[in-house]
C-alpha cells in the first residue's frame, strides 16, 4: 500500500553527527564494498573510489563503453554493491536529456551495467523491458543478495540479482513488483538498513527519508526530513563511517532555486546516527586540580552507536574559557583553571548530537 502523506517536520528518529564536503563530481549516488571501499558515481557517467575517510583511491572520468552510448545511455543513478563475480558494482542507467520531451527521457528504457570495482571499467550491461521500467534511477541490492531493487514510476520492482550475468537473456523482467509504494518524497537513492528499504528523495519538496518493509507487513515510515534544507536529494548508503551509520549525498543545485544550504562548487554527505544512540560521552582526566593554579586535562568524547564504542573526532570542547576541538583519536587538551574550589564543567557538542558533559573539580592545595 502507499505510504500517507508527506510529514512536515522531521519526526526525530535521527540525528545529523557529520558533515563532509565532497567533490562536486560525486554527484549521483553512493554505495560500499564489504571491505569497506566507498562508491560514487557523477556527475553523470563518472565513477570514484575513497576510503572511508573520503581519500580518492581510483577515478574513471566515463564508466559506460561506445555501445551504451550509441544506444542514447548517458546517465548512472545510485548505484549498489554486489559480491557476485568476485565484487561488483551494479549501474543503474538511462537516457536523460534535460529539456527533451517525455521528462527528458529519450529512450524510453533503462539498464544495469556491471562494473569491476578495482578497475572502475563496465564488464557488460543487461537490458531492462522497457514494458516494466522506462528508466533506471537507482539500485540497490536486499538483504541475503538475491534481488536487486528499484522503482518505475509509483511502483517498487525487484530483479533476481542473479539473472544479471554476462548472457543473460534479456530483457529482464521483474520477479516482484509493489504497487503504490515509493513514498511521496519519490527515489533519488536507497539502502537497507535493518531490513527495511530507506528511500531518499523529495517530490514533495522537502527532503525526506522513508523507509518501507518490502515483505508489506508493515506501512512506510518517515524516517528522516530537513525542513528549511536547499539542495537536492541524491544517493545513499549505509555504513559504519564518518561518525554514523546512514549516509546521505546531497547536491548544490535545490529545484526550487535559492542559495544551497552548504554552498557551491561542491557535494555535501551528510551522515546521521539513530536518535536513541546519539548523545556525546565525555572523559576528563586528571579529574581533580588544585584551585587557583592551572592544570593541563585531556579529554576523550566517544559515542556509542552500531553496537560499539566509536571515538568522535570534531567534537568542540568547552570548559570555562577554554576550547578545543577533539582530534581523530576523540581528544581535545585544555588548559583550564578556577580561583577557588568546586566544580568547572566541561561540555562537547558537535553538529546535532546530545551534548555530553563531564567536570574537574578543584580543590584547596
Amino acid at each position: 500500500m502507499a505510504p500517507g502523506l508527506a510529514s512536515g517536520a522531521d519526526p526525530g528518529r535521527w540525528r545529523l553527527a557529520q558533515a563532509d564536503s565532497v567533490p562536486l563530481s560525486y554527484f549521483q549516488g553512493l554505495t560500499h564494498s564489504a571491505a569497506g571501499s566507498w562508491f560514487f558515481d557523477g556527475i553523470t557517467v563518472g565513477l570514484f573510489r575513497t576510503d572511508r575517510g573520503l581519500i580518492q583511491t581510483a577515478q574513471e572520468p566515463n564508466a559506460l563503453t561506445p555501445d551504451l552510448t550509441a544506444q542514447g545511455f548517458n546517465h548512472i543513478g545510485d548505484l549498489a554493491w554486489d559480491a557476485r563475480e568476485g565484487g561488483r558494482l551494479l549501474l543503474p542507467l538511462e537516457c536523460y536529456v534535460p529539456g527533451q520531451p517525455n521528462g527528458g527521457n529519450t529512450c524510453g528504457r533503462g539498464a544495469i551495467g556491471v562494473a569491476d570495482p578495482a578497475t572502475l571499467k563496465l564488464r557488460y550491461a543487461v537490458a531492462l523491458d522497457p514494458a516494466d521500467i522506462a528508466k533506471a534511477m537507482w539500485a540497490e541490492v536486499g538483504p541475503g543478495g538475491s534481488e536487486l531493487w528499484t522503482s518505475s514510476g509509483r511502483d517498487l520492482l525487484a530483479y533476481d540479482a542473479t539473472a544479471i550475468a554476462p548472457g543473460a537473456p534479456a530483457p529482464l523482467h521483474p520477479v516482484r513488483r509493489l504497487v503504490g509504494a515509493v513514498p511521496p518524497s519519490g527515489v533519488t537513492g536507497a539502502a537497507f538498513y535493518r531490513g527495511r528499504l530507506f528511500l531518499a528523495g523529495q517530490d514533495g519538496g522537502a527532503l525526506q527519508v522513508w523507509s518501507v518493509d518490502v515483505t508489506g507487513a508493515t506501512p512506510a515510515v518517515l524516517e528522516l526530513e530537513l525542513p528549511g534544507v536547499a539542495a537536492e536529494s541524491e544517493g545513499l548508503d549505509v555504513l559504519d563511517a564518518r561518525g554514523g551509520v546512514l549516509h546521505w549525498l546531497l547536491a548544490p543545485f535545490p529545484p526550487a532555486g535559492g542559495k544551497p544550504t552548504y554552498g557551491t562548487g561542491h557535494s555535501e554527505l551528510l551522515t546521521f546516527v539513530p536518535a536513541a544512540d546519539a548523545r556525546l560521552r565525555v572523559r576528563v582526566a586528571p579529574a581533580r586540580a588544585v584551585a587557583g593554579r592551572s592544570a593541563h586535562v585531556t579529554v576523550t568524547v566517544t559515542e556509542r552507536y552500531a553496537g560499539r564504542v566509536h571515538r568522535v573526532e570534531g567534537a568542540r570542547v568547552t570548559a570555562g574559557a577554554a576550547h578545543a576541538l577533539t582530534t581523530p583519536d576523540g581528544m581535545a587538551h585544555l588548559r583550564v583553571r578556577r580561583s577557588g574550589p568546586g566544580a568547572l564543567r566541561v561540555t562537547a557538542r558537535k553538529q546535532r548530537l546530545l551534548a555530553g558533559r563531564s567536570s574537574v573539580t578543584f580543590v584547596r592545595g
